[in-house]
């Protein structure tokens, strides 16, 4: 009997979009301000509980796509 090994790669080309959640947080343009404020909050808070949900949405369609 012959057994075939299957080799498992990680150079999918959907792995690039990982980088969106680590770069766009390290752009401080996009959060240097006060304004606009959302319920009471400054720009910066509110904008960092979006950071975390565009890397979950990011890590969750990378999944989806390569598993």
């Amino acid at each position: 009997m012959t057994t075939r090994e299957t080799r498992t790669t990680d150079r999918n080309p959907w792995n690039w979009l990982l980088l969106v959640p680590v770069v766009v947080p390290l752009l401080t343009f996009l959060f240097n301000a006060d304004e606009p404020r959302l319920f009471g909050f400054p720009l910066f808070y509110w904008l960092q509980l979006a950071f975390i949900a565009l890397g979950v949405a990011t890590t969750t369609i990378v999944y989806r796509m390569t598993k």
